[in-house]
């Protein structure tokens, strides 16, 4: 019987809450690997009680571990062929950060209440032996757009596609149906970009404003984001990227996050975008948005998961 996947491949909620989490260092092997296992329990908990009290709301909660805690646990190994730590794409005048992170939650709810019940269940798992590093409230913006102006997501695949592209497959029978999880902070600088003449954030974008419809190949710049960020019809990622604001800190952004079935489709995105095609190309939203983190990340089967429990 073919193993049961998080819930990766769903489509995006109204609220999301993302979480990175960090071991402590003085924290204990014995007490991480205990917190981690009640986690592991939680997370299955989470979602059956959300499928029983919200059946029709597409409440989800989804966690991915990182290169280095999968060695602090003791995982199964040999680890998911394609999990690392996330290596910094460096171009000429942006870069693809690296940042830590062991443990990633990836928190879905129509209401921003049932985000946060989840949320404060996983803090009083962890909150002994980890910090939460990174907190991003992501939300709807309009009909799916971001910060920019743009809807988000119109090259996500659909229907079967999404399991396709979005889970691992035979190739790594050991892992199939996990995911390859990848997310990135950009901040974006607003003034900058509402400096620009409509036409000429199209020509960022690659797509028309109002209607979202990709420019021809004839017209389409060759620096603009769908131009660089799609390497090819067979190779897809599953996007649940999710607008975010912060007036304290005046932060506006999109939390970039990518489920895949490899991690060097993500890989070949991120260097056509900071290195650029031909060399120096790059993708031209970069001058607008930055890069704040970097994070890699494998998203074990709910079955795993069980095992993982203890």
């Amino acid at each position: 019987m073919s193993a049961t996947s998080q819930a990766t491949t769903d489509a995006p909620n109204n609220n999301t809450i993302f979480m990175v989490w960090n071991f402590k260092a003085g924290a204990s092997t014995d007490t991480i690997k205990s917190a981690f296992q009640t986690v592991c329990a939680l997370v299955k908990n989470l979602n059956n009680s959300a499928a029983v009290r919200f059946p029709d709301k597409r409440v989800s909660c989804v966690m991915g571990i990182g290169y280095e805690a999968w060695k602090t646990l003791n995982l199964q190994t040999p680890h998911p062929k394609e999990l690392t730590n996330f290596t910094p794409i460096k171009g000429a005048k942006h870069e693809a950060v690296s940042t830590p992170g062991d443990l990633h939650f990836h928190l879905r709810g129509d209401h921003f209440s049932i985000c946060y019940d989840m949320a404060n269940a996983i803090h009083d798992v962890l909150k002994d032996v980890a910090n939460c590093t990174e907190e991003i409230h992501g939300f709807r913006y309009w009909d799916g757009r971001s910060i920019l102006g743009f809807v988000d997501g119109t090259e996500n695949p659909q229907g079967d596609k999404r399991d396709f592209f979005g889970k691992v497959g035979k190739d790594d029978a050991d892992y199939e149906g996990g995911s390859y999880l990848f997310v990135q902070k950009y901040v974006h600088n607003m003034d900058a970009w509402n400096e620009l003449p409509p036409k000429e954030q199209e020509n960022v974008i690659g797509r028309s404003r109002e209607q979202d419809i990709e420019m021809s190949d004839e017209v389409k710049p060759k620096n603009s984001h769908s131009a660089l960020a799609n390497v090819g019809d067979d190779k897809k990622i599953v996007r649940d990227n999710m607008p975010f604001v912060n007036t304290t800190t005046k932060e506006v952004g999109t939390y970039f996050i990518a489920y895949a079935s490899t991690f060097s489709t993500v890989q070949k995105m991120l260097e056509a975008m900071f290195i650029g095609i031909p060399t120096g190309n790059y993708d031209r939203i970069l001058d607008f948005s930055t890069a704040r983190t970097g994070s890699l990340f494998f998203v074990p089967t709910l079955d795993m998961l069980d095992d993982f429990s203890g």
